[in-house]
């Protein structure tokens, strides 16, 4: 029995890992990235640490436009402590309809995919703590809620152990 639990225990683990995008495929209404993140768009969060304290909130107002099958997404924070911030992202559309993405605090590229009215981005953020940047990555789940509102809530965690959570709220203008 001992032997039987070992060996499924990776197979249980691994459909848990799953992002099970499909599961969203017909609900409504279907987000269309380059329509909702195209113009100005504002943004409320808060990060949580691992324990669920809520660390900072933070207001972002978004500027995005597309030409084609590329976009740009100008995000600029305020955070709660008084600091700014700024990212920004260049989005490209992929002919598997699957989207990729940059920016400058982002290793590599983000990979998203979408089914019905969600978005799934999966990248790792360089995030600054102190005087040190930890590479965390981050599992990024959006939700069209309407034409104007969309949820986010993203975890992020480093060698497999979560380390916090961000939970946003965007509002087409």
């Amino acid at each position: 029995m001992k032997s039987l639990v070992c060996a499924l225990l990776p197979l249980g683990l691994a459909a848990c890992a799953s992002d099970d995008l499909a599961q969203y495929r017909q609900e409504q209404p279907a987000l269309h990235l380059e329509r909702y993140l195209d113009g100005k768009l504002d943004a409320w969060g808060m990060f949580q640490d691992r324990f669920g304290r809520v660390k900072k909130r933070f207001h972002v107002t978004l500027q995005a436009s597309w030409k084609g099958d590329a976009g740009v997404l100008d995000e600029r924070f305020e955070w709660s402590d008084g600091t700014r911030s700024r990212r920004v992202w260049n989005l490209r559309r992929q002919p598997d309809g699957s989207y990729r993405g940059t920016a400058a605090d982002v290793a590599g590229e983000a990979v998203g995919r979408l089914a019905g009215n969600a978005l799934h981005w999966r990248y790792v953020l360089q995030l600054p703590v102190g005087d040190r940047t930890y590479n965390v990555d981050v599992d990024d789940w959006m939700f069209l809620m309407d034409d104007q509102v969309m949820l986010n809530r993203s975890t992020m965690s480093k060698w497999g152990v979560r380390v916090g959570e961000v939970t946003l709220a965007f509002v087409k203008r």
